[in-house]
């Protein structure tokens, strides 16, 4: 029998990382749902499209295909063939993300994907509202935060070793910015399921949180 370890969260809250190697431990398949909407993104703003021109991002929905795939092990992001997931993980393209996952059509559009591949295959997927409502019924739910401070600090560690010109300062910012626009949304806004289990990772190291989580999801797997 499938089942589904949901983790939400806000941006740069390791989420990512963690349910990638936690997933490889437990020997799942892990989705991350938000190289679904920062492809989305992507492709909006590389189409010269305005984040606030909602009917014309609606409008190009019909001519996308987004996929995720698994190249030799790990996992890829295609919008209309192109792999885009080198090109998704700026500041820039997580402010295009966080505006069209505000949008209705968009969150629609990507629900039938995600749920299809949850229900085919025991999974850990990540993402803003995976506990609330696209899996509402996930075996294990957490709620992973960290302070905006230390969740800058290691989006800004990432961004140097790509190179990007980002200063700390507008990393925060940015990080500030995203986490009121995900909480205050009209649609699936970011917040914590009533079931789900809060872990707070400030301070810690990769291997602490993710020892912490898998400790969580076997004891909840056992009930």
């Amino acid at each position: 029998m499938n089942y589904a370890i949901a983790i939400d969260g806000p941006a740069g809250a390791g989420k990512s990382t963690i349910a990638k190697v936690l997933a490889k431990e437990l020997k799942l398949i892990y989705v991350d749902t938000g190289a679904l909407y920062r492809s989305i993104g992507y492709y909006v703003t590389r189409q010269g499209i305005a984040l606030e021109d909602t009917e014309s991002i609606v409008a190009v929905l019909d001519s996308l295909k987004v996929e995720l795939r698994y190249v030799d092990g790990i996992q890829r992001v295609f919008v209309n063939g192109e792999d885009v997931s080198d090109y998704i993980r700026t500041p820039a393209i997580s402010m295009a993300a966080s505006a069209v996952s505000a949008i209705p059509a968009v969150r629609e559009y990507l629900l039938a994907t995600q749920r299809d591949i949850a229900a085919h295959n025991s999974v850990v997927m990540d993402g803003r509202d995976i506990g609330t409502v696209i899996l509402p019924d996930a075996k294990v739910k957490i709620f992973l935060t960290a302070s905006a401070e230390s969740r800058a600090t290691r989006r800004f560690a990432e961004l140097q070793e790509k190179g990007d010109p980002a200063t700390y300062e507008e990393v925060l910012a940015d990080m500030v910015k995203r986490d009121y626009d995900d909480s205050h949304r009209a649609t699936a806004p970011l917040k914590q399921a009533e079931d789900a289990v809060l872990v707070d990772t400030s301070g810690e190291t990769l291997e602490q949180s993710v020892a912490r989580m898998k400790a969580i999801v076997l004891k909840k797997l056992a009930e």
